[in-house]
């Protein structure tokens, strides 16, 4: 399957993306993620419990989501405020490394700049770290947010855009 960055699409979400955007949500938390969290907090971040599928797309309609589409397959999405706010961004396990998140993350920062957003930040993962410092974040604070009782380290990075 061709999956250069230059193949991937990235077009606004649509309620029938609600399902796999859920299901690759799960599965980069309890597989990608699992190297570097326990699985209790794993269980508490990842809570499908707390996720049923019309929330779910009530949340990624109201948060700007974005998917990446490669040969006509959902692979990956990202939500972008207005703000620049980055609530989530995450491809399937299936497809890491192959340049979809980086061509949502290409997309979500356009669109902070179109609407004139001072910078990109995010609540990023220990996991999805290394990819943000990448894309020239920088961390400005680590965190330890409590999810259902349990602790989850996490960082805030930032990247200014003007």
């Amino acid at each position: 399957m061709a999956s250069a960055p230059g193949h991937v699409r990235v077009r606004p979400y649509m309620d029938s993306d609600a399902g796999i955007t859920r299901s690759i949500f799960l599965q980069s938390v309890t597989l990608t993620a699992a190297e570097d969290y326990t699985k209790q907090q794993i269980d508490a971040w990842a809570s499908p419990q707390d996720r049923p599928l019309d929330e779910w797309n009530r949340d990624r309609q109201e948060s700007g989501t974005l998917v990446a589409v490669v040969a006509g397959v959902v692979m990956g999405f990202t939500d972008i405020r207005e703000t620049g706010y980055i609530d989530m961004l995450f491809v399937s396990p299936k497809f890491v490394r192959r340049g979809i998140g980086s061509a949502l993350l290409r997309e979500a920062e356009n669109r902070a700049r179109i609407a004139k957003a001072p910078l990109l930040y995010s609540n990023v993962s220990i996991t999805a770290r290394p990819f943000f410092a990448h894309h020239g974040f920088v961390e400005v604070a680590e965190q330890h947010p409590i999810i259902h009782g349990v602790q989850v380290k996490n960082y805030r990075m930032n990247k200014h855009l003007f």
